[in-house]
């Protein structure tokens, strides 16, 4: 895997067990049933801190985590190697999951832990399971953008007619996951066609998805490729609820590419494969508490069979997703280069 061109420098802000910001790599390892394991997370500190907290008081098992994009975390296991002081890769997608598992650092998972997860929802090779769904969306403001007037197909906002008018965050996990997806269903030409007319038609750049979501909301942009949970998330933000906004979710029809469902899941490290306390964590993620959790809290699709999605969305098996194994997403930094290559990052 070449991730470790990705990211340079000290990565992390950890916030649970204490874990210093850098020189992690020179940690000791930590002990099989010690009570102490360290997550690398590439899901935000916003979203998965308090559950991870939660976890922590009920099990006795101190947490340190290192938190960055999902991108970041796979490089910096990457250029660490056998060095890392990582027992878990919790990523924000499959794609980065897959990029580690192909580079050879993650060890099969129990299958019982496995089996709590739809086949579609995790590794072939048993190396990473889903823990929640996510949807790829347009984010659109109803006083922008007319419901006739929206696209059938993402390849659509390359028109000039939306010149000017689309928000995108291409250094973010998802959109990296939406690219690898349309080079996969499409190939790489097209799919860096798209990205290139995409550029020529001056989109808003923003870091993260709330922002665009919060611009789309207030009339700043008319529309941007998000998640779909992130709607929610305004919405909270706001004392409100989604359908109180401007802001509303559009669904990609017919198995388009801006249609993907992917999935945040996690990994073991394959030295800390038999260690009571990573399994600990694992199956705490995918019990009904946490998937509630991510079901009220964060708004993404449990994946765990008897939780309940969140209000208001459409069931997870009627999404009109493109039909990609995510399993295949594992090109990532081949994604990255695309993305650099056209100029949007």
């Amino acid at each position: 895997m070449n991730l470790r061109r990705v990211v340079s420098g000290c990565l992390a802000v950890v916030v649970v067990g204490g874990l210093s910001a850098c020189g992690g790599a020179e940690k000791a390892a930590n002990v099989a049933g010690d009570k102490k394991i360290t997550v690398y997370s590439g899901r935000s500190e916003t979203l998965v801190k308090p559950l991870l907290e939660k976890f922590q008081r009920q099990s006795g098992i101190t947490v340190q985590v290192r938190y960055g994009t999902s991108a970041q975390m796979a490089a910096q296991l990457a250029e660490e190697g056998d060095r890392s002081p990582a027992d878990v890769f919790f990523s924000q997608d499959a794609g980065a999951l897959g990029a580690v598992a192909k580079g050879g650092d993650l060890a099969a998972l129990p299958a019982e832990a496995l089996g709590k997860v739809p086949e579609v929802y995790r590794s072939r090779h048993g190396q990473w399971v889903g823990v929640t769904g996510r949807s790829r969306v347009l984010v659109y403001n109803t006083d922008l953008v007319p419901a006739a007037e929206l696209p059938k197909s993402v390849f659509e906002l390359a028109d000039p007619a939306w010149k000017g008018k689309i928000g995108v965050a291409p250094t973010n996990g998802s959109f990296q996951a939406f690219v690898t997806a349309l080079r996969v269903q499409h190939g790489d030409a097209k799919a860096k066609e798209l990205l290139a007319r995409l550029k020529a038609n001056e989109p808003a750049t923003r870091d993260g998805n709330v922002q665009i979501v919060a611009d789309v909301n207030a009339g700043k942009l008319a529309a941007g490729l998000v998640n779909h949970y992130y709607v929610y998330e305004v919405a909270k933000e706001q004392g409100t609820t989604p359908d109180k906004l401007k802001a509303r979710l559009h669904f990609f029809p017919d198995g388009d590419a801006g249609a993907l469902v992917n999935v945040a899941g996690v990994g073991v490290l394959k030295r800390s494969a038999t260690d009571p306390d990573t399994r600990a964590f694992v199956d705490y993620l995918l019990s009904t508490e946490a998937q509630t959790y991510f079901a009220e809290q964060t708004f993404e699709y449990p994946l765990v069979a008897g939780v309940s999605a969140p209000a208001g969305l459409p069931a997870l098996g009627s999404l009109p997703a493109p039909r990609i194994d995510l399993n295949d997403l594992d090109t990532l930094d081949m994604t990255i280069a695309m993305i650099k290559e056209v100029g949007l990052a």
